[in-house]
Order: C-alpha cells, then structure tokens, then sequence
C-alpha cells in the first residue's frame, strides 16, 4: 500500500438510487461517472472548462486508460468526496489520481490517463504550451493508494 494522495481538488456527490443496483449498492460502473465529473471540475476550477477547451484550443481530452480499485462500497445516500491530484503531467497525456472517500475512507481508488486530441479529428496531438505550463507545476508526486 503506497501514502494516500494529498488531493488538490474535490468534489461533494450524493449517492442517488440510480447510482445503486437492487441491493442499494453503487454499481461499479457508476464510479467512472463520479470519477469523470471530479475531473472536469478540477479543469474547470484550473480555469479551462470542458467547452472552453474546445472552443480556444481545440482540445479534448479522451481517457486512454484506467485502473480501479474497489476497496469498499458505497450505499444508497452516502455523502461522497471524489478527490482529483494530478499525477503526471506529459506533452500528450495528463495522469490523474483519484479517489472516492467517505469521511475518511477510501472506498475506490483510480489512475485515469488521458490523451490530448485535437477537438475537430480527434487526433493526438501535443498540449498547448500555455496549458502545458499551466498544468506542469500542479503535478503531485504523491503516490495514490492502490
């Protein structure tokens, strides 16, 4: 087990009953949805919404990969925390690490990597240097829990 991350941003979520299965559990693939959320919060909240993005750089960001770890669930209710540090910072890929805590706990911890496209091909292609400057001295280099 690696020291939990100090998280730079997080967001309060609610667990609804369409976030849950018949048991009143959250379905697993209802994470990533939270997990989605939190992270187009912190860009925004870094000045750089989803739209405006598109718009000024043509940019999006498309996840390339993700790694999970369910550690314990959330139930119908939950008052929830869906932390965003950003891990890595790369010319085409940023790497986040997540997790979703109740109080104190570590319910699901995530690495989300995604990959810089351009907005009109989806393309890869480079950050802009100006958003790549931006984003470089928010890297963490903690470690997310896994």
């Amino acid at each position: 087990m690696r020291a939990a991350v100090v998280p730079l941003f997080s967001l309060p979520t609610r667990v609804y009953w369409e976030d849950t299965d018949a048991g009143g559990v959250v379905y697993h693939a209802r994470y990533v949805a939270f997990l989605e959320r939190a992270r187009s919060e912190w860009m925004r909240s870094v000045g750089h919404g989803q739209q405006a993005l598109i718009d000024g750089l043509d940019l999006v960001f498309a996840v390339r990969d993700m790694h999970l770890d369910f550690h314990r669930p959330a139930r119908l209710d939950d008052a929830l925390e869906v932390t965003v540090a950003l891990a890595r910072v790369r010319r085409a890929s940023v790497e986040f690490a997540q997790q979703v805590l109740r109080g104190g706990d570590v319910l699901v911890s995530a690495r989300v990597r995604v990959a810089a496209l351009d907005a009109g091909g989806f393309r890869p292609r480079a950050i802009p240097d100006a958003l790549y400057g931006q984003l470089k001295p928010l890297e963490s280099n903690a470690e997310q829990d896994r």
